[in-house]
């Protein structure tokens, strides 16, 4: 009842202007608090991962405690067995130097596919051939490219493990989550006058609903990325297909930008692997397309069409505000926040309107002096 009567109450420019620049806001605040924000994120997809379990185990008739450890305990020893098994599977055996050359290798391969690609647009287009266009390529690479491993690499591991402290702050996060949520809950609630405290409780379950279609379907999202992208790569013989389609889902999260690195991925692990057949490089991409197309008319709409109620034009125009603000990670962030804040919003703009509610909330204060004074006569 109190769904449909929310429902019938349509937000006006107001709100929305409100809700749009809450948004930015937060996106602005949120780009210098990035080591905070990342944690909190993957924390909270850890902890929408961890609930069905945990419930599973409540109804079972454990304590709330003991399900949050238990689960979070499989879990996390899980992912921590599965990481050393793949750096045990990825390393060579005394060979201190296998990043560098794996990484020197990858770059090596991704260079000549373009240099030969380069080639044969020369030789169909003769004017990028009076251009000069693989001399100008040639020479950009090499000064981007000398001695790679040993400077840009490092720094990117180095940078990577930097970050590694404030990452390992999202088990404890998810860990809590699922642990003090409903206390969490509680503690708001009881700040909110009565009035307005039905309508308060809708509002937080409304939030967490968002949150928790959003980061679910996201995951969907990504399981079905991966399936379609890796049976492709397979089918054109690129090696480690399932893990490079794994990888992509994962950059297709940051909007454009992880697509772009994605699909530069594959196609330089495709050129590696078959150095004097281009034609599988071509291929990959082709795959990537055709994947990117399915994601985004088909396995998107079903997913997280479905999570988040936004008009298709604001949801680009937000997304183009994001970038602008905080570059990727305003892309990364920008659709899940503008869900929150558009549900927050909506609903308190609808409670702080309702002339029922507030016409509620000043009896209540009035029958509440009133009882506190009633043996106050002089």
């Amino acid at each position: 009842m109190i769904h449909g009567a929310l429902r019938d109450e349509r937000s006006g420019p107001f709100v929305w202007t409100g809700i749009i620049g809450v948004t930015c806001l937060l996106l602005v605040l949120l780009e210098h608090m990035l080591w905070l924000v990342l944690p909190f994120i993957l924390g909270t997809v850890m902890y929408y991962i961890l609930l069905g379990p945990m419930q599973r185990l409540l109804r079972a008739g454990f304590t709330r405690n003991v399900s949050a450890t238990l689960v979070c305990i499989v879990f996390y020893g899980a992912t921590v067995l599965l990481v050393m098994a793949a750096m045990t599977w990825t390393s060579a055996p005394g060979d201190a130097d296998g990043w560098h050359e794996t990484g020197a290798l990858y770059l090596d391969g991704g260079v000549a596919f373009v240099r030969n690609t380069m080639t044969l647009l020369e030789a169909k287009f003769p004017i990028l051939a009076e251009m000069h266009l693989t001399s100008i390529v040639n020479k950009r690479f090499k000064a981007y490219t000398d001695n790679f491993a040993q400077r840009h690499l490092t720094t990117i591991l180095l940078g990577a493990a930097g970050w590694l402290p404030s990452l390992l702050l999202a088990p404890f996060l998810a860990f809590f989550f699922l642990r003090d949520g409903l206390r969490f809950k509680k503690f708001l609630a009881r700040a909110v006058p009565n009035a307005y405290f039905e309508r308060t409780l809708f509002l937080l379950h409304q939030v967490d609903q968002t949150a928790r279609r959003y980061f679910e379907g996201l995951l969907k999202l990504t399981v079905l990325d991966t399936i379609v992208l890796g049976f492709g790569l397979w089918v054109i013989g690129v090696s480690s297909p399932l893990l490079l389609g794994f990888i992509s889902a994962l950059l297709a999260w940051v909007p454009f930008v992880g697509s772009v690195v994605g699909c530069i991925m594959v196609v330089v692990v495709a050129a590696t692997d078959a150095p004097n057949n281009p034609l599988i490089a071509y291929g990959a991409i082709v795959v990537f397309i055709l994947a990117r197309l399915l994601d985004d008319f088909v396995f998107m709409p079903l997913t997280l069409g479905r999570s988040l109620h936004i008009h298709p034009l604001v949801t680009v125009l937000m997304i183009f505000i994001g970038g602008a603000l905080s570059g990727v990670a305003g892309l990364m962030l920008v659709l899940p926040l503008l869900g929150v804040v558009m549900v927050v919003g909506e609903t308190m703009g609808r409670l702080m309107t309702n002339p029922r509610l507030r016409a509620r909330h000043r009896y209540a204060r009035r029958l509440r002096d009133k009882q506190a004074s009633a043996d106050l006569s002089v």
